[in-house]
């Protein structure tokens, strides 16, 4: 189409078929062009004036260019003399950064703080990019897609889960086997390689079973996707669909089994999350509180959880409770754009007028929430008081997503501190000091949005994936960026498996690149 689609609402896309659509699009484009007529005289008026404007500012794109190409020269030498040293000499690359104040990384000039950790040049980073002998390409989609990961062990062996999110009739899930050592580089889409799990018999355009999420229990034996139809299926580590589980009345967006692997926890559109017992292979109960789609679940221990929803409120519920146990209510509605790029607004409400709660993550022990936003914060929360613990507001733009490090009490590196670290659309990754919720670091790699962290499983290093198609490892002892990769589009998931040596990417090309990692 050559005309604005805007008005064709994402609850349209989803609950009506292809001829009720044409006829919407007819008549609205109907009623745009009647319009359109109207304003012609007045666009005329305004094409003189518009156009001095363009001419000025190509001017002042000229001259802006002339002044960085002089800033590039006298750069050149001072550059020279540092590229054998590109540890000692660490600057920020953010392109995308105009006007930025002196604290929106946390440091205020002249006060004490810590320093961001900012990529290096280009000239020093070239040494960090993973070689494509160290890189394993895994495909199979046709289709665009949008993707996720995770890395499992069957019965030692390795695997790799990827699943595709929005192709054209694919609506399929698929895991591959990956070898154990070092990669041989290359792509690998052979059929002895992969296992695809198809959620629509024969070939169909129906878009209603696209997989939305997924997740292994936690012995790697069973495997939960959500879809588009509401329903969630659990799979064997064979491909063979186990059972399907129905009750949902719109699309799933999280799906979490408990760690006890008994109890498969599911958010939909429907504005409702249900508890399942994977041994009967029906819903114990059903949980209604949110007044708009639930976007993410969280367990905090075998029996209950944590919801959040476009509607600004956190639920924590409990089996058996008919009422929720606790609520935090503290994000704001906002006049931000919020997150187009990967999820639609199904509320039926303006998107702008939003402060979805896009993300919740418990800390290992389950004692404090973290949520974040599109009211550009994040925050902290416990049990013991209504009010948020700590209220995180250092980044620009919406939050994507969160993740606590595998660090602190009741974990495996119970000597090392306790990390939050936010992802944003403002390009940087940030890293929160939980006790006294202060900014530690600003990670300022990337020059897109980024939606996508990872802690290694020792907690000493961060992978981050951007829509700008890289994906940065970095040292958090050493406060520096030790890998990076480049790909073909734009990163949705990172993921790391157990060992800590491999990292697998799910691009925007519908591939998976899975990486070796060395120090």
């Amino acid at each position: 189409m050559d005309e604005d689609f805007s008005f064709l609402q994402p609850m349209d896309l989803i609950t009506k078929d292809v001829c009720e659509l044409r006829q919407m699009v007819k008549e609205k484009k109907k009623n745009l062009n009647g319009d359109r007529d109207k304003e012609n005289d007045v666009d005329r008026g305004h094409e003189i004036e518009h156009g001095r404007v363009k001419e000025k500012e190509r001017l002042d794109r000229e001259k802006e260019r002339e002044r960085d190409k002089e800033r590039v020269e006298n750069e050149k030498e001072p550059e020279k003399q540092h590229e054998s040293h590109p540890d000692k000499e660490m600057l920020t690359v953010q392109e995308e950064k105009v006007n930025s104040k002196p604290e929106e990384n946390g440091v205020l000039q002249g006060e004490k703080g810590p320093e961001p950790m900012d990529i290096a040049t280009t000239s020093a980073s070239e040494s960090f990019e993973i070689p494509n002998s160290d890189v394993t390409i895994l495909e199979g989609h046709t289709s665009e897609c949008n993707h996720a990961c995770r890395f499992v062990h069957v019965h030692g062996v390795q695997q790799v889960l990827f699943w595709h999110l929005g192709g054209s009739g694919d609506s399929t899930a698929r895991i591959w086997t990956i070898a154990d050592g070092t990669s041989k580089g290359g792509a690998q889409n052979g059929p002895l390689n992969v296992l695809v799990l198809k959620h629509v018999k024969g070939r169909t355009n129906e878009k209603s079973k696209d997989v939305t999420t997924l997740d292994w229990n936690g012995e790697g034996t069973l495997l939960a996707t959500g879809s588009y139809d509401g329903q969630a299926r659990i799979w064997s580590t064979n491909g063979d669909l186990k059972c399907t589980l129905s009750k949902h009345k719109g699309p799933i967006f999280s799906l979490k089994w408990n760690k006890k692997g008994d109890y498969l926890l599911t958010g939909s559109c429907d504005k409702t999350a249900i508890v399942w017992d994977v041994k009967t292979e029906e819903w114990k109960q059903q949980f209604e509180f949110h007044s708009g789609p639930t976007l993410d679940v969280d367990w905090r221990n075998n029996v209950s959880f944590a919801t959040s929803s476009t509607d600004n409120m956190i639920y924590v519920c409990k089996i058996g409770e008919n009422r929720p146990i606790k609520t935090f209510a503290g994000h704001q509605s906002c006049q931000i754009c919020g997150l187009l790029y990967f999820k639609f607004n199904l509320s039926g409400m303006p998107n702008s007028k939003m402060g979805e709660v896009n993300c919740v993550k418990w800390d290992p022990t389950g004692s404090l929430l973290a949520s974040c936003s599109d009211d550009v914060t994040a925050k902290i929360w416990n049990m013991k008081q209504d009010k948020y613990v700590h209220d995180l507001r250092e980044h620009s733009k919406e939050i994507y997503t969160i993740r606590w490090s595998p660090t602190g009490s009741g974990t495996n590196n119970p000597n090392q501190q306790l990390i939050l670290a936010s992802a944003s659309f403002d390009s940087t990754v940030k890293l929160w000091d939980v006790e006294l919720g202060k900014l530690l670091y600003s990670l300022n790699g990337h020059r897109e949005p980024v939606y996508s962290l990872a802690f290694s499983p020792t907690g000493e290093y961060l992978a981050s994936g951007s829509l700008d198609k890289s994906m940065h490892i970095w040292s958090l002892k050493e406060g520096k960026i030790v890998k990076t990769y480049t790909g073909n589009g734009g990163i949705f998931e990172v993921c790391w498996n157990k060992e800590g040596d491999k990292i697998a990417a799910c691009f925007a090309n519908h591939t998976v690149c899975v990486l070796d990692f060395r120090m």
